[in-house]
């Protein structure tokens, strides 16, 4: 009986002869019975991967609906409705749903745009089964228009999720690989798995191991799904299928709960911190009332409405509005954004790790080099690789396209004129080199070869230098071993060119005519960076992003991209030397390298981790398989255009556009919405600590309550509607320069450096009221005139508190918070006098009153701009 799977040691069966192989799988090589296959479909499950399952609408409701603020806000509007209090109730509930609302709109509209780009395709493999029927639904073989045959093996192109283990698959050009398979028979076959291994060239697979079988993706007769077929044919014994793949185990990882961002968890600690200074103050504030007024209900209302106070109950829809603008900003660039809490994350962002090929690279292969044995460059090697490639026959792999860009040859050569194909000396995998052979004008046939160095070596005995040739003796050979060499260091693939001229006697050539060739030179292949890739990393290290390499790929191919992207080397790690490291080693490798090599994808999840550790907020910007992990694992997780469907699944943010200029303009998006977020979280919990500070002294020496519970949530809510349109200000330049990350620390600062100077304003207002104005016997007036002083001192504040530096001289705000800062500062006036002044409490207030509180509010204004210049030269614009 077949075993698991996913127990099988894939090294020993790369070690192992195809008949073993198939033995072990209870297969042969004309395929499964359909009956085989059914039962092996039935046991082992269908050939698909877990995939990050979209949670269902209700589910994304539930989940903004049940944020840690919302839930305490519920808890105050549910004891207030149980009160009598059926007006602060309401009016708390409305700002939960309407910040909820708004939250699930913009996310569930970016899903929906996120799952558009996932273009579906019915995806078959050429498949050898055995018996007439398939095993598979009969409504697949309509629907893939599958011809059933009586009898005996034969090809059948079936969907890739019906592929069993033991199944004999043919791939061909083109081809995605659809399982981890084994290969049985071969030709000229390379592949890319680039997306599982970070290489930017395609590898070559055969049927026979050579070399180390201990990293089981370097194995050269062993092909993983996920990887694509560039050139070449194959037929190969299906290992694992679906879940047990090593892309299946890459899937499982990307599946699981992601850890909670920076963005997240800044928010809870600022929750936290409010719900603790809401534990001391309203006991308080409870108990005071109570002794000194006698009335233990009025008291707990009132205490109530202060729990309202402190909470920031428009802090979910203020946030949303600011990340929704940041949304909308960000699709205007052709960015998708799949999570709104990505965009304050772009902001606080301070380290990028990237993979390389296909994200700083274009994942193409170019020929950049064509060099004499000299070094110098060289035409006439180019010439000669261009007849090669140009003759011969079947696909181009990516090397032989890259050669044929260079058009200008073929109109210089005049190929098709001057030069018929004679014959070919096809590709194989121990000669490693192929030819072909033409006839030139009609004069002489030229036999031009082309491969790996070495062997080509074995088979030229002179060397072509501008026209003279020279005999390949022993310091030649050492001295092109060595060009070889330097080449392969600076990151290039080499291809060696030789050609040799015979008699045009003879139609057929073998492998045998390939010796005496003389040697032209060598071609040079590499993957060149994006247009913008160098640019991009500049402007984001000017901007405080330090950018590390995270990447599958030798260190000789990463070090050539980073000098040609401009970026400065402070250290290398390798993949091997990495899981040698405990945490605490790697946490300091993390900080002292910025280019990491030969990863695996646990690897590159270990590398954020450490940065995680040591406090950085970590993007990773990745587009291939194996960076899904990474993507899952980064604060913000950043795929590209051309990336595989599992890695924009992982990713929170899709660049549509070709060029990484995206990723400064979204760092400075996210840096201007956190920075609006935080002028919020300041002004509300220093004005609202001020606000109860101010509530518990008078508490002690009021005959009545300092203000009535719902002219404190009106309060409350005039003053976070004036905040509304905050998303909509500029933020200075230099509060952008640099990463800015959650400081509940530096908040609760804030809070009790300004929340203190707003009160001691409020007892001013006391002091005018009381023995100004004779408020000791007046409840109504004493509420009025410090409810019209708190609003405007809180609404105008903003003007202040938003920027650095000198307001509306140096710094306007937007129009918007402009409009809603005056609106809201004419209410307040205008409410004392309105018909309902007597409903909310109101009374109206003298005009010697009027002056003296404009007297107050701009007194509190100049002083709070001294007391916030000495802040920042303090501690800072965090």
């Amino acid at each position: 009986m077949l075993a698991d799977p996913a127990t099988m040691d894939l090294a020993g069966i790369a070690r192992s002869e195809p008949a073993f192989v198939l033995r072990a799988l209870g297969t042969s090589s004309s395929g499964l019975l359909d009956r085989e296959a059914e039962e092996r479909l039935h046991r082992f499950g269908r050939n698909t991967i877990a995939a990050e399952r979209r949670p269902t609408w209700p589910a994304q409701l539930a989940h903004h609906f049940l944020s840690a603020i919302n839930l305490l806000l519920l808890t105050i509007s549910g004891i207030s409705a149980s009160m009598g209090d059926l007006t602060s109730a309401i009016m708390i509930s409305l700002m939960v749903v309407m910040s909820t609302l708004l939250s699930f709109v913009q996310e569930f509209r970016s899903g929906n745009a996120a799952e558009q780009l996932r273009h579906m395709v019915r995806s078959t493999a050429s498949v050898l089964r055995q018996d007439k029927r398939l095993g598979v639904p009969a409504e697949i073989v309509d629907a893939f228009e599958i011809h059933l045959h009586p009898q005996g093996p034969r090809i059948s192109d079936l969907p890739i999720d019906a592929l069993v283990p033991g199944d004999i698959i043919h791939l061909s050009a083109g081809d995605m690989v659809p399982a981890d398979v084994r290969i049985l028979q071969s030709k000229d076959l390379y592949v890319n798995q680039s997306t599982l291994t970070g290489e930017s060239l395609p590898v070559e697979k055969h049927a026979q191991l050579t070399g180390d079988a201990r990293n089981i993706l370097e194995c050269c007769n062993l092909c993983f799904m996920g990887s694509n077929v560039v050139s070449g044919t194959a037929s190969a014994v299906v290992l694992r299928t679906g879940a047990t793949t090593y892309f299946g185990a890459l899937a499982r990882n990307i599946t699981e709960q992601r850890p909670g961002t920076s963005f997240e968890k800044g928010v809870q600690r600022f929750a936290m911190l409010m719900l603790r200074f809401m534990l001391v103050m309203v006991p308080l504030v409870f108990a005071l009332n109570g002794l000194t007024k006698g009335d233990w209900m009025q008291a707990f209302l009132f205490a109530v409405a202060v729990a309202v106070g402190l909470a920031p109950e428009m802090l979910p829809m203020i946030v949303t509005i600011n990340l929704s603008k940041g949304a909308i900003s960000l699709s205007r660039m052709k960015v998708i954004v799949k999570r709104l809490n990505a965009i304050q994350n772009f902001g606080a962002m301070d380290v990028l790790c990237t993979d390389k090929t296909g994200t700083l690279t274009q994942g193409r292969v170019v020929l950049e080099k064509h060099v004499d044995a000299n070094g110098s460059d060289c035409l006439k090697v180019l010439q000669h690789a261009y007849l090669n490639s140009y003759h011969q026959t079947g696909l181009k792999n990516m090397l032989d396209i890259a050669v044929l860009q260079h058009a200008d040859i073929h109109t210089g050569l005049e190929v098709d004129k001057r030069f018929v194909k004679v014959d070919e000396v096809p590709f194989d995998f121990h000669r490693r080199r192929m030819s072909v052979i033409v006839e030139q004008e009609g004069r002489h046939h030229l036999l031009v070869c082309k491969g790996a160095v070495e062997e080509m070596l074995t088979v030229c005995d002179r060397i072509d230098i501008d026209g003279v040739l020279h005999p390949l003796d022993t310091a030649w050979l050492e001295r092109l071993k060595s060009l070889k060499d330097e080449l392969n260091g600076e990151g290039f693939m080499v291809i060696a060119v030789a050609c040799r001229q015979f008699p045009a006697v003879r139609s057929m050539y073998t492998h045998r005519d390939e010796h005496g060739l003389t040697l032209l030179g060598f071609t040079a292949f590499f993957d060149p960076p994006r247009d913008s890739a160098a640019e991009a990393l500049s402007a984001l290290h000017q901007h405080g992003v330090s950018v590390k390499i995270l990447t599958g790929d030798n260190e000789a191919v990463t070090t050539m991209t980073c000098h040609q992207v401009g970026l400065q080397i402070s250290g290398v790690a390798s993949g091997e030397q990495i899981a040698a490291m405990h945490d605490s080693e790697l946490q300091q490798a993390v900080e002292a390298n910025n280019v990491f090599v030969k990863l695996s994808p646990e690897q590159k999840s270990r590398i954020i981790a450490a940065l995680h550790a040591n406090r950085h907020v970590v993007g990773f910007l990745g587009d291939g398989i194996n960076d899904g992990p990474a993507l899952k694992a980064a604060d913000i997780g950043i795929s590209v255009d051309s990336a595989v469907d599992i890695a924009k699944e992982s990713a929170d943010i899709i660049l549509l556009e070709k060029s990484l200029m995206v990723l400064e303009q979204g760092v400075m998006e996210g840096r201007r919405v956190f920075g609006n977020i935080i002028k919020y979280l300041r002004m509300s919990a220093s004005s609202n600590f001020g606000n109860m500070l101010s509530m518990v002294g008078a508490s002690m020496f009021l005959p009545f309550l300092p203000m009535a519970p719902v002219q404190i949530l009106l309060n409350n809510l005039f003053y976070d509607l004036s905040q509304t349109t905050i998303a909509t200000d500029e933020v200075d330049q230099e509060y952008l320069a640099q990463p800015r990350q959650w400081e509940i620390g530096n908040i609760a600062r804030y809070m009790l450096v300004f929340g203190p100077i707003s009160s001691l304003f409020d007892y001013v207002t006391y002091a005018v009221l009381l023995y100004g104005f004779d408020a000791w016997n007046n409840a109504r007036l004493f509420h009025t005139g410090w409810f019209m002083e708190s609003l405007l001192s809180q609404t105008l504040i903003v003007h202040i508190i938003r920027t650095g530096r000198i307001p509306f001289v140096e710094s306007r705000a937007s129009t918007p918070l402009l409009l809603t800062s005056i609106a809201i500062c004419l209410l307040a006036i205008w409410l004392p006098f309105s018909p309902f002044a007597l409903h909310f409490g109101f009374t109206p207030v003298s005009a010697g009153y009027g002056i003296a509180l404009a007297g107050i509010v701009l007194a509190y204004l100049m002083f709070t701009q001294v007391i916030k210049s000495w802040f920042i030269r303090r501690y800072g614009l965090n």
